[in-house]
């Protein structure tokens, strides 16, 4: 009885192996899609007007009520990046924030309505695969379950482990050009988008990263399904030959 349950054994393992790295991809693009660090930078902003009794160095100090006041002309000798703050800024698919001068919090604004005219169809093809990506990745873990849990035959289970295995590598196409398209959209948006938005300098994210591992998750769970499916099929047809062998054995000498 032992060898027979070491492949089965084997075939769980591999598949509980795939269902994790499948959920972990969902859980993880999930995340990703939903947040707005896939890129992170600063802006060069220009120093407001100080205003009231407000001092510091994040305004400018001009037209004081003392006319004979050295701060009366201090504007006038701050040139470059004395007249400058940086702010930091972080961009998602759906928006960008950046944070406010002489303010707590951040405001917010729609990337799409940031991305220059020409490339929002590119954006929008890039939103579309996400969310297909996504439902894709939710369609194999549901199949990756079933197979898990539930089927009355080796045969069914090898059924829903090609499905699901085509899904995967499906979802992981889809992620792939994904990714791809939105950073073309992004560096797009630097070079073209509008003046009071465009970065000084900037990095890709935490959710950037966590897109891409989600795609690695994907495609190693496609690779474990794939090669699940594979070696079922080789053992059966190990054991197709060796009954077919036992069978000539037994017509050549009859137990008489």
């Amino acid at each position: 009885k032992m060898p027979a349950s070491v492949p089965e054994a084997d075939r769980r393992h591999r598949a509980s192996a795939a269902f994790s790295l499948s959920f972990l991809s969902l859980v993880f693009s999930i995340t990703a899609f939903s947040s707005s660090y896939w890129c992170e930078g600063t802006r060069k902003v220009a120093k407001p007007f100080c205003k009231g009794d407000s001092k510091g160095d994040l305004c400018i100090r001009f037209n004081s009520p003392d006319g004979n006041s050295s701060q009366a002309v201090q504007y006038i000798w701050e040139t470059g990046d004395d007249k400058f703050v940086e702010k930091k800024f972080h961009a998602g698919i759906w928006y960008s924030c950046e944070e406010m001068v002489n303010e707590e919090g951040e405001k917010c604004r729609s990337f799409i309505s940031l991305t220059p005219a020409s490339d929002r169809g590119v954006l929008w093809l890039s939103i579309v695969a996400e969310l297909l990506y996504v439902v894709l990745l939710l369609t194999g873990n549901i199949l990756m379950a079933v197979e898990m849990c539930y089927y009355s035959s080796v045969i069914d289970g090898l059924k829903i482990n090609a499905f699901s295995a085509v899904v995967t590598v499906l979802a992981g196409l889809l992620g792939m050009v994904a990714h791809m398209m939105y950073t073309t959209v992004f560096q797009m948006t630097v070079n073209l988008g509008p003046e009071d938005w465009r970065p000084h300098t900037w990095d890709y994210g935490w959710s950037y990263g966590l897109a891409w591992t989600s795609f690695a998750c994907c495609m190693a769970a496609a690779v474990t399904t794939i090669n699940k499916y594979t070696k079922t099929i080789l053992e059966f047809k190990h054991k197709r030959k060796k009954l077919e062998r036992s069978f000539r054995i037994q017509y050549k000498f009859p137990d008489h």
